[in-house]
């Protein structure tokens, strides 16, 4: 039995991009819909007997209908090549409230033949060409479900971590009393697993993630453990292959320096037992290329145009930030309007910053008013601008800060009692 394994294609993600006019749609989203499609071609060319699908379908949770109807297409390939699709639901799918309905739940309401989408932990029996697959599906867990119900609102972190590692280990016992041991078998999860390495984008949690360790989740009980959530490829396990397939396109330059694609399954029947094999396949993505040029003396701006010229290569279709360093006097010897244009000449797909900084402006302190330097929040949001994070870094830091900061605020009110 043949199986693809890819996630987190976060469809719309437009940073970096500019509008194509043939489509209407950001260069950034045909990048996304570029890879997708080799994925799917790659399914059909091989006729395999289904397609797995870990989560975060679109960047957030309310997609535009051009990203819908962009999305639909695709799984309405593999329906006509009679190869089923499961969609698991990611965080970036989930809406804020519970009732409402996740932009990827359609397919079930439609029931599209060979589309089975799951919200919750179950067993589905999947029918392949080459005969049943089992699968048991663990889709992304909210903190905040937990945090409503009223004996979880009072446990810290920690302990609702251990709360929910002890509900997932059950509710993946339960399902695996009903399966059937002569039939491949595979668990489906959006989460992160303990021991995985994050990627750099995603250096820190933020403290949002829940996490379980693969004897909360089983793993020996399955053939094939399938991941999704966190965006660098990883194997966290052999036997059986618990893998992480990463995201198939770059999200931003924290994910400039790893390789994204799919996961090649094959699970045969051997003289021990079923046996595994998996194959990594790194995919054309967009390159992120950081620039950093040195341009000491009187003639900086000379200087950067001759190190543009010798990137050449490894700068064409890709997306550009660029970091000149120049001697102290000597910032206005670079013109930021000049070097994106030669980037652009060089080849370059986008340029995302241009930064020409000095000893003395690296140093540089921000200067702020009384007011903003007794407001924390404010404070942040000023040193972060001042980092020039990535947008989703920058976001996740923020909204961390706050978190703190809140807390703080009513620890010390004595609100948190």
């Amino acid at each position: 039995m043949r199986l693809i394994h890819f996630s987190d294609l976060h469809l719309g993600v437009d940073n970096h991009g500019a509008l194509d006019p043939e489509t209407g749609l950001s260069t950034r989203v045909l990048d996304f819909l570029r890879v997708f499609d080799l994925i799917l071609d790659r399914a059909i060319a091989d006729r395999v007997d289904a397609v797995l699908f870990t989560g975060d379908a679109f960047k957030n949770r309310d997609p535009s209908p051009t990203l819908q109807r962009e999305f639909a297409r695709r799984v309405l390939r593999l329906s006509q090549a009679d190869i089923p699709i499961v969609i698991l639901v990611g965080n970036h799918d989930l809406p804020n409230v519970a009732s409402r309905a996740t932009p990827v739940e359609i397919y079930g309401v439609l029931e599209i033949q060979g589309v089975y989408v799951s919200r919750s932990i179950e067993r589905l029996n999947v029918a392949t060409r080459s005969g049943p697959l089992q699968i048991v599906t663990l889709p992304w867990i909210p903190r905040s479900g937990l945090l409503g119900l009223r004996e979880y609102r009072e446990l810290d972190d920690l302990a609702l971590d251990r709360e929910t590692q002890q509900l997932v280990s059950e509710a993946i016992a339960d399902k695996l009393r009903g399966i059937d041991p002569t039939q491949p078998s595979v668990l489906m999860a959006h989460v992160s697993i303990q021991g995985a390495s994050l990627g750099q984008e995603q250096s820190i949690m933020l403290g949002k993630d829940i996490t379980v360790g693969r004897d909360d989740v089983h793993a020996r009980s399955f053939d094939y453990v399938a991941l999704g959530h966190i965006h660098k490829h990883q194997v966290i396990g052999t036997h059986p292959p618990v893998v992480y397939a990463g995201s198939p396109e770059r999200i931003d330059f924290g994910e400039e320096r790893e390789p994204k694609g799919y996961v090649i399954v094959d699970i045969e029947n051997g003289s021990d037992g079923r046996e595994t094999q998996f194959e990594f396949v790194e995919l054309p993505a967009r390159r992120f290329r950081t620039l950093r040029i040195e341009a000491r003396g009187d003639t900086p701006d000379a200087q950067v145009t001759r190190e543009i010229e010798r990137a050449g290569r490894d700068i064409r279709d890709a997306i550009v930030r660029c970091v000149i360093e120049v001697d102290t006097g000597r910032e206005r010897g670079v013109v930021v309007a000049d070097v994106r244009k030669a980037l652009l000449a060089a080849g370059a797909s986008h340029v995302a910053h241009v930064v020409v900084e000095s000893e003395t402006t690296a140093r540089a302190r921000v200067a702020v008013s009384d007011e903003v330097a007794r407001d924390a929040a404010q404070m942040l949001e000023r040193w972060v601008e001042q980092k020039q994070y990535d947008a989703r870094l920058t976001e996740r830091v923020l909204a961390r800060g706050r978190e703190m900061i809140a807390r703080r605020r009513q620890e010390e009110s004595g609100e948190a009692d």
